[in-house]
């Protein structure tokens, strides 16, 4: 067996040549040193540092050279490839720094500008208003009740002594849920609330429920299927008319302001006696338009007075048939819409505008109504 051929000594590899390989060197550094941005050092970084780079590839041809030679060679080619790995690195930290830098200032937010360029969200006024109403009597000693919205057809008609041929209980006013026969009903008022609490708990009872209710009606300026109303019940010893006046001329100070007057005009509710419509004075004309064809007033017609709601009495027939002793208990209840509520209390035209999603109707109230 022969030896090794120490006497072989090819031509030295040009591109290991010492000028060739400080001048690949030289070629990344100026390279290195002109990236402007990230993407150009990372075209770089390919070019001349990647596997086919010309040091990568001279690299490669270290094992051509005589065994003498290579290690002199080696360190050659590792200087300069070390050279330009740590000009990549520091050129990369100096371009992340400038992006950062750029980022901080494009992207800056000046604090001083005006606080209120884009508007302000802003609560639905029936919202408020039912939460405005809600303090009034929680403020009274009052309690504040709610119930289901899908309800027993007994709890919406029977319990309130509405009897099954009222016209209230047929598909023309009232939202059956399917199937029919299950006798459940959209409630068309806020009173099963009512009717729910003289079942649970004995009087006395002083309760307010604000809530939405369902209705059968066609969407036009003053009347929509869905709407809410606010209702209250007040079942005490010795509890008379006079307390349910009392209770609602301050409801109408809270909601109208001192000035303004009710007064109470006969009508039925088959869940009252005696029965009362609520009428407040008009509040443009005070009613001075009454018998002055020279003056009408459109609010009103001309009348002086706008319905607000109905109350009454609470009838003995629903008090014995959610358990109430007659004998000792008497009560009176009310009900007013909250879209009414706020009509007369924001001059509103158009029921429509509550309920279209405008954020320019809304933001009229801003946060409070």
């Amino acid at each position: 067996m022969s030896g090794p051929n120490t006497n072989y000594d090819p031509v030295e590899v040009t591109s290991l040549h010492p000028n060739e390989v400080a001048r690949m060197r030289d070629e990344a550094l100026a390279a290195i040193a002109a990236a402007k941005d990230l993407d150009e050092l990372r075209s770089v970084r390919l070019a001349h540092v990647g596997d086919r780079s010309p040091l990568a590839l001279a690299n490669r041809e270290i094992g051509a050279l005589p065994p003498h030679a290579r290690k002199e060679a080696g360190i050659r080619v590792g200087a300069a490839r070390k050279a330009v790995a740590e000009a990549l690195a520091a050129r990369q930290t100096e371009l992340e720094a400038e992006r950062e830098a750029r980022i901080l200032v494009e992207e800056t937010v000046d604090v001083t500008l005006p606080w209120d360029i884009e508007p302000r969200g802003a609560r639905h006024p029936l919202t408020t208003i039912a939460e405005r109403i809600a303090d009034v009597f929680v403020a009274m000693g009052w309690e504040v009740v709610d119930g289901p919205e899908v309800e027993a057809e007994w709890l919406n008609f029977d319990a309130l002594n509405i009897p099954p041929d009222h016209p209230a209980r047929t598909t023309m006013d009232t939202f059956f849920v399917a199937p029919e026969d299950r006798n459940v009903v959209l409630r068309t008022h806020t009173s099963p609330a009512q009717a729910r609490t003289m079942l649970t708990r004995e009087p006395p009872i002083y309760i307010v429920c604000p809530g939405r209710v369902y209705r059968t009606d066609e969407l036009d300026a003053t009347h929509t299927p869905v709407f809410h109303q606010v209702e209250g019940l007040v079942v005490d010893e010795g509890i008379t008319l006079a307390h349910l006046k009392g209770t609602l001329d301050h409801f109408a100070r809270a909601m109208f302001g001192d000035e303004v007057r009710t007064r109470l005009r006969p009508s039925y509710f088959p869940f009252t006696e005696p029965s009362a419509e609520v009428d407040l004075l008009c509040f443009v004309c005070r009613g001075e338009s009454v018998g002055d064809p020279t003056r009408p007033c459109r609010t009103c017609s001309s009348e002086g007075w706008i319905e607000w709601g109905g109350c009454g009495v609470v009838n003995p027939r629903v008090l014995r048939a959610c358990g109430v002793d007659t004998d000792r208990y008497s009560g009176f209840a009310f009900g007013m819409g909250l879209e009414r509520t706020l009509m007369f209390r924001h001059g509103i035209q158009d029921m429509r505008d509550m309920i279209e999603g405008d954020t320019r109707f809304t933001r009229r109230f801003g946060w409070e109504s």
